[in-house]
């Protein structure tokens, strides 16, 4: 009866149980307690002197002290030994890893009729609390603090391409106030994974904390410093982004944080120790497995209250946290570039050309880019915006384009038809005659400069002139700029012969129109 002290509001429910004539065994697993406990505290009601009914009228401070009058532990020859073999248990405690439980085994073994486990860790806690130095408890508001760190141990998953065992980073965040706790595999510490990793963590709380306090690592503190830490520009944008702001613990001995340092240490029990048997084929599938375990360390009753981490966040802590976003934040780089003479800036990480106003060429630009989002300002003012693209080529919009560049860059059959539409029905057919006519002997690109030859020739020629030289072209299949201009000219020429002598027009008109070519 030397650990925990189980709360009166129980035990008077265990008396109750008795009373009504409930089995010890079905008491114990009514009340979730251990059989022996149940057993114990039914026996010492039984044999008080005020009887059952005696003990269910006293106030919860007087029926504590009947069944906690104090401890003869410490006066008996355990204690004695014990207390021999503290300082050896506070420097096996001091070791990563080891546990009560490893400590109190080894103590049982070399001493058979010592403590059993409950005295040993209450006299173990009580001794060890004694001997630090006191301190006053900081408060915590709800919703205000979430304290963040990576875990120091790793875990991993097995690469089935290569048989490689890959370690991640274990990224972990507490909540102040109530301890409720997120844990995340992430591939690295580096910025982009440790900012991917806060993202999903205020995601899973459902809101924003006032203050995010993390430890002094480079994904989020560029220069330590005991009073004022620089930032990293991301971790600032994040803050911006979602409307907290960061408040580094202070370096070398960081104290502050020792609400997580904490659940870090119960997480390598609860998590980490279970998964030591398994084995995972990808970062997912170890996620999966991580927050199955975390969910139960979330969902166990604390042992020295009567709620858990998730009753107490959703109780007092989720209506007092920030809305979130519409849109989860991504992360921002920054380069410093020139507009080259095509128009177009170059982001070197992805080797790609993103195209800006044409007016531009010359100009200084900043380029603010996120993993999909690419934006480009001159000046102060945004003046293009793509996608991302992280393959070698080229992003252009239309209206950035010089006419010349553009005239050049969207050429294709198509594009020469829709343009011999507005001009001519007979130039028209003689480009669908044309571009269907190679049947695969030749690329289209061959027909282009012809097709802007004899685009530039219709502006010289009367339209009835170049219809009628369209129409001769066509029926003889004469698909060359020069033997359209040589019809052009010949058709002229004959039409001021007619009108010079008034008279009509012969008869062989149409066998001219057969030979009219070779003139």
């Amino acid at each position: 009866m030397a650990g925990t002290i189980i709360d009166m509001s129980k035990i008077k429910q265990l008396l109750h149980l008795k009373k009504a004539g409930v089995s010890n065994r079905q008491i114990a697993k009514d009340l979730r307690m251990s059989r022996d406990k149940a057993n114990e505290y039914v026996n010492r009601a039984e044999s008080d002197p005020l009887g059952i009914d005696g003990l269910l009228k006293l106030d919860d401070p007087v029926l504590e002290k009947r069944f906690h009058p104090g401890n003869p532990a410490y006066t008996d020859e355990r204690m004695e030994t014990f207390l021999e073999l503290l300082p050896d248990f506070v420097e096996q405690l001091s070791h990563k890893h080891v546990t009560r439980q490893l400590v109190w085994g080894d103590y049982k073994r070399m001493h058979p009729d010592g403590y059993e486990k409950s005295q040993f860790y209450f006299h173990l806690a009580q001794n060890l609390r004694a001997q630090k130095t006191p301190t006053s408890a900081l408060p915590h508001d709800p919703g205000k603090e979430l304290f963040v760190d990576f875990a120091g141990d790793t875990l991993g998953y097995v690469d089935v391409e290569t048989g490689e065992l890959i370690k991640v980073q274990t990224f972990v965040s507490t909540m102040a106030c109530t301890d409720y706790t997120f844990a995340l595999c992430v591939p690295s510490q580096k910025t982009e994974d440790f900012l991917h990793a806060l993202g999903k963590a205020l995601e899973f709380y459902g809101g924003v904390p006032r203050i995010v306090v993390p430890d002094n690592l480079k994904a989020a503190v560029i220069k330590a410093d005991k009073y004022e830490p620089v930032l990293n520009k991301a971790m600032d944008d994040m803050g911006n982004h979602y409307g907290f702001v960061t408040i580094p613990c202070q370096p070398v001995k960081p104290t502050q944080k020792a609400k997580v340092e904490n659940q870090v240490q119960i997480i390598y029990h609860r998590i980490y120790a279970r998964l030591r048997n398994r084995q995972f084929f990808s970062l997912e599938e170890l996620n999966a497995a991580v927050s199955e375990f975390l969910a139960c360390h979330n969902q166990t009753r604390m042992q020295q209250r009567p709620y858990t981490r998730e009753e107490h966040f959703h109780a007092v802590e989720k209506s007092e946290l920030l809305p979130l976003p519409e849109t989860p934040y991504q992360m921002k780089r920054y380069a410093e570039v020139t507009v080259q003479q095509n128009g177009h800036v170059y982001l070197s990480c992805d080797k790609h050309y993103y195209s800006v106003p044409y007016t531009l060429i010359g100009c200084k630009a900043k380029i603010i880019f996120t993993s999909t989002l690419v934006k480009v300002y001159v000046r102060g003012e945004l003046v293009a915006t793509h996608r991302r693209d992280r393959s070698f080529g080229y992003t252009s919009i239309d209206e950035h384009l010089a006419s010349n560049t553009l005239a050049f860059t969207k050429r294709s059959a198509s594009y020469y038809k829709d343009r011999a539409k507005h001009v001519s029905d007979a130039l028209l057919a003689l480009f669908d005659s044309m571009f269907a006519g190679s049947n695969g002997s030749c690329p289209p690109e061959y027909y282009y400069k012809t097709c802007d030859m004899m685009l530039r020739l219709q502006k010289n020629y009367p339209e009835d002139v170049f219809e009628e030289a369209c129409e001769i072209c066509l029926e003889n299949r004469l698909f060359t700029g020069k033997r359209l201009e040589n019809v052009l000219k010949t058709v002229q020429q004959s039409r001021q012969i007619v009108d010079s002598v008034a008279v009509p027009e012969p008869t062989g008109h149409a066998n001219m129109r057969g030979t009219i070519f070779f003139q």
